[in-house]
């Protein structure tokens, strides 16, 4: 049965003949080579994929009709070569793939989604673009497993690209942290020539409901033509395959789980949108005329405290054992429990640096307005605006790695670097003069 199967093309319309009299029918999709030998997989009419063992098979027939292409609208099986092309017209896009769910295949084994070589999941996508993407697998894992020694090879890659003569480069990443990383490489890239776009899929692309696709296209779109020198991420705006957003990397964040729509810009605007252009609207930086300069590494001694109701001194010495820096991801307006300010003003004296953002999904953090907030302040802890915890906490890592003295890691932290944070207040002085709020 497998040297029948062997013979035949991906595309092949076919009826599976069960030994228990059940059959199905569909197209055959190619090898996976990270399923076992003894499977194979199928493309129903529905646009659906299912795995099937060659021990429950008994015959299997051919049948005309359309091809699969044609029948399920894809693209066609990944090719099996990759690596780099030349750039003959210096529109080239350089495309780092990490893995995460848009780099990633159904294993009809178990049923989960496991990542794979990204070259593999994402070079026939660009059929038109001979020698104008070039592929790079630089990782193949899911988003959980990234941190800032990734942080940091990823800023070195994307400055390689450019040196290289890219006009832009686009990062494929998991979801679950991909705005942890866009702003890793925020702080640590400046002057870029072209977009660094990080885009990625709540459904793995071998799925007929994947958005990887259309945000893939998008993503290359912005690379090779937006003039923006910024890190952004690019995603579904709603659940159609219509447009995508331009999401500032310091200002994004994953508000669901799954949807494809999942995420979006708080505190802030999207900088611009794709459909059948590139819209920008934001305001933006602009490509620089010079190269990427790279200003990498974080200190791994940082940590993030979520306040909850009934935290004790205790629980918070164990979550920040070893901390030069605590990010303090407090309640509304950026408060803890009256428990723990003892234990603030002790461990900033002993020399932990504590900075304050906020749980809430939008608005800032202000230690003048409730009399905890100015307790708080005058133990020393360093108030951060409507930056985005995810942001705060990269931003900790990275100036505590950079700056030296507390003073210089405060002022790191409380001057607006990657349009992390909105103007108009100050960290250092009189709070803004807007005294109507609650």
């Amino acid at each position: 049965m497998d040297e029948q199967l062997s013979t035949l093309p991906p595309g092949t319309h076919i009826v599976v003949h069960r030994k228990d009299g059940g059959r199905w029918e569909g197209w055959l999709l190619p090898r996976d080579p990270y399923s076992p030998p003894e499977s194979f997989r199928l493309k129903l009419s529905s646009g659906y994929n299912i795995g099937l063992s060659l021990r429950e098979v008994a015959s299997i027939e051919t049948i005309g009709g359309a091809p699969w292409g044609e029948v399920a609208g894809h693209n066609g099986p990944p090719n099996e070569v990759g690596g780099a092309h030349a750039s003959p017209d210096g529109a080239r896009v350089t495309i780092l793939t990490t893995g995460g769910t848009i780099a990633s295949y159904v294993d009809y084994t178990t049923g989960g989604v496991k990542p794979m070589p990204g070259w593999r999941a994402l070079e026939a996508l660009f059929p038109d673009d001979p020698g104008r993407v070039v592929l790079k697998d630089v990782f193949d894992i899911l988003s959980e497993d990234i941190g800032p020694e990734h942080w940091e090879r990823l800023a070195e890659e994307v400055q390689e690209a450019f040196q290289g003569g890219a006009r832009g480069v686009v990062i494929t990443h998991g979801t679950d942290t991909m705005a942890y990383t866009a702003s890793a490489l925020a702080f640590q890239l400046r002057d870029l020539p072209g977009p660094v776009v990080l885009v990625g899929a709540q459904r793995s692309i071998d799925r007929p409901s994947s958005d990887g696709i259309f945000n893939m296209r998008c993503a290359v779109q912005v690379a090779r033509e937006a003039d923006l020198g910024e890190v952004v991420v690019v995603m579904h705006s709603d659940a159609s395959d219509i447009r995508a957003d331009i999401h500032r990397g310091t200002r994004v964040r994953k508000m669901h789980s799954t949807r494809r729509d999942a995420f979006r810009t708080l505190n802030s605007s999207p900088l611009g949108w794709v459909d059948a252009a590139v819209h920008l609207t934001g305001d933006h930086r602009s490509r620089a005329k010079s190269t990427a300069k790279l200003e990498k590494g974080f200190d791994r001694n940082g940590r993030m405290l979520w306040i909850h109701p009934g935290i004790t001194p205790e629980e918070a010495t164990a979550a920040t054992v070893g901390a030069r820096g605590v990010l303090l991801v407090g309640t509304g307006m950026g408060h803890v429990p009256s428990q723990l300010l003892a234990w603030i003003r002790d461990q900033g004296k002993a020399g932990t640096l504590f900075a304050m953002t906020t749980q809430c999904l939008g608005g800032t953090v202000d230690p003048y307005v409730y009399s905890r907030g100015r307790e708080l302040a005058s133990s020393g802890v360093v108030y951060l605006g409507d930056m985005l915890p995810e942001t705060a906490f990269v931003k900790l890592l990275w100036a505590l790695h950079r700056a030296k003295g507390r003073e210089a890691v405060e002022q790191t932290l409380g001057t607006d670097l990657a349009g992390e944070m909105s103007p108009g207040r100050s960290l250092f002085g009189e709070r803004e003069s807007n005294e109507s709020r609650p």
